[in-house]
């Protein structure tokens, strides 16, 4: 435990829990209508107004909250917490996988933050958490107690630098923003803690997950572990590094959530075949993509590549499968504005979709230019197909 709590993080749980005693507060919160302003001078009168703020900003954060947790009208934010935190249908995903791993045995989940993993671990066993700030583990063991896993949590306020992590099962979920500039970070020797650590740990704990961002430097600096990358609702969420006796060394995984399917196997296990583009065109789900299974899923899927350059696939059959979507071709042209622009006097859409993986493409200044006069929307793909830039016209198909 820290010796002296930071005060100003002591009068933020005290405000807290102030709230937690005035639910009246955030009853009108929710039921007003009226303008923030007008709304904050009549609370101000029964008041006090540092509490007035405090509730305000919890319940836009509650709101905002819905979109990642069904419980969110329940549970304790504070901005930078809510946006770091694992959704709830990820982190019960990887608690399953604990469960099947190592069944309910203790897991040590380092840098707990507002505690979405921690709780949902927790629903498979005990959990030990550690992290430095004495605000996020009050909110930790809050939410806990809203999923009924609080009496499985242990809160430690701790430096996980400091911690021996050897013979236990371990989650981390390293701080993304830069020691030194406190901005978002795609490389792992700027998380806190720091790659160094990141590495150790994995040699030194008997085993566990690591979470990081999807987009960070991940590939190469953990030998021996499994990579799996993790999407919900069609976006790339995390990547979780598993390690020591939790990792099928050298195995690849790309989950598609809420459909709760893998694709499993080695990005070097697969070899594509390419074709022009046929009657559907498939845009592969970004956890395929990120884990460097594009081949992989071609092949068991039986679709063939349209460049090496594009993840892109296609074929006459119409397959359905969670890890694609699919799209109707209705025209192939070359990657011309003029020549769109006229396609779309003669075949009138009501909106645009436009999406380009490797294209650079400016989609606001496309939209402008086309004539929106029709009554379906049609999409737009941006692709190299046999080493040409090309614009494919189609439609959503399932």
């Amino acid at each position: 435990m820290n010796n002296q709590p930071d005060y100003e993080a002591q009068q933020q749980i005290e405000l807290w829990k102030q709230l937690q005693q005035t639910p009246d507060l955030l009853d009108k919160l929710a039921s007003s209508s009226s303008s923030e302003l007008r709304l904050q001078a009549e609370l101000r009168k029964e008041y006090p107004a540092d509490l007035v703020r405090t509730a305000i900003s919890l319940h836009e954060l509650r709101l905002k909250g819905t979109s990642k947790y069904s419980k969110a009208n329940e549970m304790w934010f504070d901005r930078v917490g809510l946006e770091q935190a694992t959704p709830e249908a990820v982190a019960f995903y990887k608690a399953a996988q604990f469960a099947q791993r190592i069944g309910s045995d203790e897991i040590h989940d380092y840098c707990t933050g507002i505690g979405a993993d921690a709780l949902a671990i927790a629903s498979r066993g005990p959990v030990q958490t550690y992290d430095l700030d004495i605000r996020h583990a009050w909110q930790a063991e809050q939410n806990a107690r809203c999923y009924g896993t609080v009496d499985r949590l242990t809160l430690h306020i701790e430096n996980v630098e400091h911690l021996d992590a050897a013979g236990k099962w371990i989650h981390i979920d390293p701080d993304r923003r830069a020691s030194k500039t406190r901005s978002r970070t795609m490389r792992l020797e700027q998380y806190v803690p720091d790659l160094e650590f990141m590495q150790k740990l994995t040699q030194t704990a008997r085993g566990g997950a690591l979470k990081l961002s999807p987009a960070s430097n991940f590939y190469g600096k953990f030998p021996g572990a499994e990579i799996e990358l993790i999407s919900l609702h069609g976006e790339c969420k995390e990547a979780a590094i598993w390690f020591g006796e939790l990792a099928e060394p050298g195995q690849h995984r790309a989950t598609c959530l809420p459909a709760g399917e893998s694709l499993i196997g080695s990005p070097l296990s697969a070899f594509p075949d390419f074709s022009e583009l046929q009657t559907y065109l498939y845009d592969p789900d970004p956890a395929v993509v990120r884990s460097s299974l594009i081949d992989l899923l071609s092949d068991r899927l039986e679709l063939n590549r349209l460049d090496e350059e594009e993840e892109y696939l296609t074929s006459h059959q119409q397959v359905d499968s969670p890890f694609v979507t699919r799209f109707k071709v209705q025209e192939i042209l070359p990657n011309n504005l003029k020549l769109l622009k006229k396609y779309f006097q003669q075949h009138p859409a009501s909106e645009v979709e436009i999406k380009s993986r490797h294209i650079p493409t400016d989609a606001t200044a496309i939209r402008k230019r086309l004539p929106l006069t029709g009554t379906e929307p049609v999409t737009l793909i941006f692709a190299r197909i046999q080493k040409k830039a090309q614009i494919v016209v189609c439609r959503r198909n399932g």
